[in-house]
């Protein structure tokens, strides 16, 4: 599939070597840079160097979610290790949004400094120590903290994903959106279901069990480290005579997007944070909902796999089908609809119907890719899709934290998943109107303008 695209993009390059004058002055009056502060893209790339950015951007991509499905996994070990309560492991749940919501925020700025290519490196280095530390930190406290520093990576990459789209491959968002959503939910599943059989074989030790989990970070850093010095995307060749009436002055920066005073933005992060909510609640609690209700350690991994490994060909086909519509309002419905459908199951045959949930629940859960495709549509400029991605996962983060806590918390009180899953079912039905809304053909541009 890369070796295709990469084709493609080769075949693009011939066509765009040369543009002509009239084609730059309308790249150079479409709006922002791509990242603020830097020089627009362009296709003027070798296919050795569009391929391995493409390898680069599947790799992190891998890395996204396997810190917090591997956990999922042995949560029960963990908390015994280490002592916890429901609410401590709750908290221990929120974590990643809470840390995504934080240090996501920083990643458009950081970009700005450094050049997206070393921050994302930079991401994969902090998840590779974190991961390697936090089995090992000794307490609580040294657990949360090196999670922490994992999660940081995490968050500037999960930012920086479709400003690097956009930028790098303005004309198929749809296609490499699905393509690093694909090795999102790919990592995701494999974390899920190999977490515990990698325990086993390890010696039957949660500590190995989660730090195996380092290596692929640590691969994923090498891709990158060609363009940690690349603070600026290549640029096209410009005519030597300025274009009439810019008496050879530089094209001024737009200013940043007054980004709060667009509904669709709001709408965006809510949407985003709600199906964020319910994603992290699947992978911090859905493995122990499992075996609670009397499924074997091994087989509630592998029902979460099931779960996030729906991702990896909707994953695909979700993003470009969203592409092509006006209003990606209807995919909306039909992914609320599925996870109701999920949590209705789970409450009344857990065990009886388990894989049918599962299934259901992984249609809901590639709400996520959905929200990214989304992200690359509602604004005309990379530098809005930058302000938008940051500011609707920092928002939305921010939104989801509340939600793993409170299953934790109704869990131990109530001392049953009855209460936990009607809290999720309720709250899928403000993510399909939220999503409906954000999908309406609109860019932020447009309303923060106004």
């Amino acid at each position: 599939m890369m070796g295709l695209m990469a084709s493609d993009e080769t075949r693009t390059e011939t066509r765009t070597e040369a543009p002509t004058e009239a084609r730059v002055q309308a790249r150079a009056g479409s709006g922002a840079p791509e990242v603020p502060g830097e020089a627009p893209a362009t296709r003027a790339w070798t296919t050795w160097t569009t391929r391995l950015l493409m390898l680069g951007i599947v790799l992190a991509a891998v890395n996204l979610r396997p810190a917090i499905t591997s956990l999922g996994a042995l949560l029960e070990e963990v908390r015994d290790g280490l002592g916890m309560s429901g609410s401590i492991a709750g908290l221990l749940t929120s974590v990643p949004p809470l840390c995504f919501a934080v240090f996501g925020v920083t990643a458009p700025r950081l970009a700005r400094r450094f050049g997206p290519g070393a921050v994302v490196c930079a991401g994969m280095v902090a998840i590779t120590a974190g991961l390697l530390i936090r089995p090992y930190a000794g307490g609580t406290g040294g657990f949360l903290a090196a999670t922490a520093l994992a999660l940081m990576g995490i968050a500037v990459s999960n930012v920086l994903m479709p400003v690097i789209v956009k930028r790098y491959f303005p004309d198929r968002v749809g296609s490499m959106t699905g393509l690093y959503s694909m090795a999102l939910a790919f990592g995701t599943s494999v974390a899920a279901a190999a977490t515990v059989p990698l325990t086993d074989a390890l010696g039957g030790h949660w500590q190995p069990g989660l730090a195996v989990w380092a290596v692929l970070p640590a691969l994923a850093v090498l891709p990158w480290i060609p363009f940690v010095r690349n603070r600026k995307a290549p640029t096209a060749t410009v005519p030597s005579t300025p274009p009439p009436g810019s008496q050879g002055e530089k094209p001024a920066e737009q200013p940043p997007l007054r980004i709060t005073r667009s509904r669709t933005a709001w709408a965006l992060a809510v949407f985003f944070g709600l199906q964020a909510t319910a994603a992290y609640i699947t992978m911090g609690w859905m493995a122990q909902i499992f075996r609670d209700s009397g499924v074997s350690a091994g087989t509630a991994g592998l029902l979460l796999a099931v779960i996030m490994v729906m991702g990896v060909p909707l994953a695909f086909v979700i993003p470009r089908v969203a592409t092509r519509l006006p209003h990606q309002g209807p995919i909306v419905v039909v992914l609320g609809v599925c996870g109701l459908a999920g949590y209705a199951g789970l409450y009344f045959a857990p065990v009886g119907g388990a894989w049918a949930w599962a299934l259901l629940l992984g249609v809901s859960n590639c709400a996520f890719p959905l929200a990214l495709t989304m992200v690359g549509m509602r604004a005309r400029t990379g530098a809005g899709v930058a302000q938008l991605s940051a500011f609707a996962q920092s928002t939305g983060y921010l939104i989801s934290i509340p939600g793993p806590l409170l299953v934790g918390v109704l869990y131990q009180h109530s001392g049953g998943w009855g209460l936990p899953i009607a809290l999720m079912s309720a709250l899928m039905v403000p993510q399909i109107v939220v999503g409906v809304l954000a999908g309406r053909n609109r860019t932020v541009e447009d309303e923060a303008a106004r």
